[in-house]
């Protein structure tokens, strides 16, 4: 953790960005009734954006005396958010909880189930933006501050938060480096929202010389709170039990995880090539482990990799939900194991010396890399780190995160990894000192947040 770089709180908004903001103001008041029947038509496929309406508009209940208001706006984010908040939780800190989407709130209903049900965690949607309904949720709330995770740059709610007094603060903050370039191109607005944080804490150093460099008051380094989270020992131990009953230490084992439409066929030919290479090295045969990311795409991928001639097995068809093969494949014969499952990763991951991350050989973002990382596993991914800045620029520095520029690239870095005992080693024992150099990120947020908020909210 660095220091906090600080200077004085520029006064907000200025008033050039003041009046900006009651223009885009008023566009959300014209444009109200098309956002009202937008969540309406999302409710066809999802019936939490037809409930709760009250609390977009603020009217929202609380019972919390000044909770300190935590808002992610996405399941991502509140998965990511999880420890930090735990942590005040276990300071004894009431916490009022808001998020935009219905997955946001299933994921903190699973994760904080314990605190709502002790009275210490409340939750509810986040209000518009329009001034008078934040000024509703506020005088409703009465928050002791308010902390934005990621990067939040909602206009009115900011400047709603800065006039009431609320003390502000971004927790997990990014900012990406395209992000960062768009934002200069077209004319800073954006960027000059970010000067109504009167505390930032980040993910990396470069994430913090960006916050500053566009004003903000007071940057520290933090880390990120997602190698914080826990890791499913359950489907640990239920990977060991796979790895040894059906005696595949001896093997290869890449598992290709989160692949997107588009890459499935570049893969299959990743796996021909090392199949092919590694024979020719004297390996034994390798196992793929092979996870798509949408489960509307489960049955696709398997009739792919059947055409492909690849011999795979399904987990639907295989294991129970405890992970218990209901049988043992014949897995000398097996090429494949397809992940038709959701929310078992850790299992997949755990099943590989190494993974390769999908979405990451088009222009899509990149997804998650910490999980794999987090239980020790060098992980590949195609040219593009989009979406990830932060940590893959840590981690190709550290040497635990690869790039391949295309599938036969790929195939031939996985071989030489894979036929070099020595090499994999080095991998391993270099992801287990970037681990070790990034955990502990909720200590670190706590240790910046608490003397913030005794400085600017005294109990």
């Amino acid at each position: 953790m660095t220091s906090p770089h600080r200077s004085a709180a520029p006064p907000f908004p200025s008033w050039g960005l003041g009046w900006a903001i009651r223009a885009y103001e008023l566009l959300w008041h014209l444009l109200l009734p098309l956002v009202l029947l937008m969540l309406w038509r999302r409710g066809a496929k999802e019936p939490l954006y037809r409930q709760f309406w009250g609390e977009r508009f603020g009217g929202v209940s609380c019972t919390l005396h000044r909770p300190v208001w935590v808002h992610s706006a996405s399941m991502g984010e509140m998965r990511g958010a999880a420890p930090w908040v735990h942590a005040l939780l276990q300071k004894g800190m009431p916490v009022f909880l808001t998020t935009l989407t219905p997955a946001g709130r299933h994921t903190a209903l699973k994760l904080f189930a314990h605190a709502m049900d002790s009275g210490q965690l409340q939750l509810a949607y986040a209000p518009m933006e329009l001034s008078w309904v934040v000024r509703r949720f506020l005088a409703r709330v009465q928050p002791r501050c308010a902390v934005m995770t990621e990067i939040d740059t909602w206009p009115v709610l900011l400047a709603t938060l800065r006039r009431a007094g609320v003390p502000l603060a971004m927790a997990n903050a990014q900012y990406p480096q395209a992000s960062f370039e768009r934002d200069q191109r077209w004319g800073g607005f954006r960027a000059r929202l970010f000067k109504a944080y009167e505390l930032v804490m980040c993910k990396s150093d470069l994430q913090a010389q960006r916050f500053a460099e566009v004003g903000c008051a007071r940057v520290a380094v933090v880390g990120e709170t997602r190698f914080d989270l826990p890791v499913s020992q359950a489907q640990l131990a239920a990977a060991a039990q796979t790895l040894q009953i059906g005696q595949l230490q001896a093997r290869p084992v890449v598992c290709f995880s989160s692949t997107i439409v588009g890459e499935d066929e570049l893969l299959i030919g990743t796996m021909r090539r090392m199949q092919q290479t590694l024979a020719q090295a004297g390996c034994p045969a390798p196992l793929f482990v092979y996870v798509p990311r949408s489960p509307q795409r489960f049955d696709a991928v398997a009739q792919l990799l059947q055409d492909a001639g690849m011999r795979t097995v399904r987990r639907s068809h295989a294991l129970d939900a405890h992970l218990q093969w209901h049988t043992q494949p014949d897995w000398p014969c097996t090429d494949v194991l397809l992940g038709d499952s959701i929310g078992e990763m850790y299992f997949y991951l755990a099943l590989a010396q190494v993974v390769v991350v999908g979405s990451s050989f088009g222009d899509r973002a990149v997804h998650n890399i910490i999980e794999p990382l987090a239980i020790n596993k060098p992980v590949w991914t195609g040219p593009s780190v989009r979406g990830i800045e932060y940590p893959a620029i840590e981690a190709l520095q550290a040497g635990v995160l690869h790039h391949a520029q295309d599938g036969n690239d790929l195939a031939d870095q996985l071989s030489d990894v894979l036929a070099n005992p020595a090499a994999y080693a080095s991998l391993v024992q270099k992801t287990e000192h970037f681990n070790a150099a990034h955990a502990g990120s909720a200590a670190k947020h706590m240790a910046v947040f608490l003397p913030w908020l005794l400085e600017r909210s005294p109990p």
